[in-house]
């Protein structure tokens, strides 16, 4: 429905910078194999999966680069999961640039958060949960943001129509809580639903070695909460999506070798207001034995106020890491890293590692664990979905 107006509104601006001084087209075409070490927990779920991917970006600046137009688009093709084969337009924005102010329109990606186990603040995009349990992977999201440029820091100011629904593996997939969301059954705080109009302001700034953002979201919330209910005599989940206030604060200090790092919301509209924070820090070990290989040593702490009654199932947990970085012609790089809950000892671990194949070809390695997870846990319906993935993909 607004995919629409924002490629109208690309067209007509693609047509008016013909003298372009700079235009390019890039991305990568993937293949993906995933294979689970379990069987599932549910005999309708499925076991290995192969997939294809492909992601195609074009980008064209004119008036020295005062005026710009992006486009990332994704599509991606599942054997098994037909949930997880879908297409987003993640960007299609135009973008000008002026000494004290820029302004993007469109659809575009925003990321905010500096901790490495989870982005409590980054609220922006909605989350494309089929591409990844981790969070990482975004939805684009239509946006009027106006950015302006200061002595005294940088405030952005979005304007978000048109409220993007959260993606979830159908009944077939993994990674899938125990009952399936009936995702075309959701349900909404606003009697507007999606055509909610949300609205964002953050403030930024850097002071000597600190980095600090200041931010406040008023709008749909992009996790759903979840009521139970029955469809054709099976049990399913139907998404909430209640309208929120979100207060958050995100810092970054950087002293030497070490990066300190917080982030923490205050959160309204999902039951009695409360509080969330992710903080610690990373430790680089630079040029291990002499060598060019760095160890950055990662530990973070995970809240949340809500105990038992939290939605996340990260509500008193450690995260412990390690980020290995090769500084080699094929940029090899090693993440690994442990999240363990303090109340039962539930465990996800979790492993990436990528690396170049001469100039144009990448092999991506990913393994998620999950160890001795509790019955009563948020994670139980994953216990059986370890799994270990391989993606090759060409760039261009």
């Amino acid at each position: 429905m607004l995919l629409r107006p924002a490629l109208m509104f690309f067209i007509l601006v693609y047509s008016m910078s013909v003298h372009a001084e700079k235009s390019e087209w890039s991305g990568y075409f993937s293949g993906e194999w995933r294979s689970f070490l379990h069987s599932p927990s549910d005999d309708e779920q499925h076991g290995d999966s192969s997939s294809l991917s492909a992601q195609a970006e074009y980008y064209r600046e004119w008036n020295n680069g005062k005026q710009s137009l992006r486009f990332t688009s994704f599509l991606r093709i599942d054997g098994r999961d037909s949930s997880r084969s879908h297409f987003d337009v993640r960007e299609l924005n135009w973008t000008t640039v002026h000494d004290k102010w820029e302004l993007t329109a469109g659809i575009g990606k925003v990321f905010w958060g500096v901790t490495e186990s989870q982005h409590l603040v980054d609220i922006i995009n909605q989350t494309d949960l089929v591409e990844s349990i981790d969070g990482e992977e975004k939805l684009g999201q239509l946006m009027l943001k106006l950015s302006l440029v200061r002595d005294w820091g940088n405030l952005d100011l979005f304007l978000l129509p048109g409220f993007r629904e959260r993606t979830f593996p159908s009944r077939v997939g993994r990674l899938r809580t125990s009952a399936a969301v009936a995702v075309n059954q959701a349900e909404y705080d606003s009697s507007q639903a999606r055509d909610h109009i949300d609205t964002a302001i953050r403030w930024s700034k850097s002071v000597g070695d600190w980095d600090i953002g200041l931010s406040h979201f008023s709008g749909t919330s992009r996790e759903p909460s979840f009521r139970v209910s029955q469809d054709k005599g099976r049990t399913v989940l139907i998404p909430v999506y209640t309208t929120i206030d979100q207060t958050a604060l995100d810092l970054q200090a950087t002293k030497d070798d070490w990066l300190w790092k917080l982030e923490i919301v205050s959160r309204s509209g999902q039951g009695d207001r409360y509080t969330a924070a992710t903080g610690g820090f990373e430790y680089t070990l630079y040029g291990i034995n002499e060598s060019s290989v760095d160890l950055g040593l990662i530990a973070e702490y995970l809240y949340d106020d809500r105990d038992n009654l939290a939605t996340t199932a990260f509500e008193n947990d450690v995260f412990l890491g390690a980020r290995l970085g090769f500084n080699d012609e094929a940029s090899s790089e090693l993440l690994a890293g442990v999240i363990i809950d303090v109340n039962d000892s539930s465990r996800v671990m979790s492993v990436e590692a990528s690396r170049r194949l001469g100039n144009n070809w990448k092999v991506s390695l990913e393994g998620r664990f999950f160890s001795n997870i509790a019955e009563l846990n948020s994670l139980s319906s994953f216990k059986n979905d370890d799994f270990v993935q391989l993606e090759l993909a060409w760039y261009f």
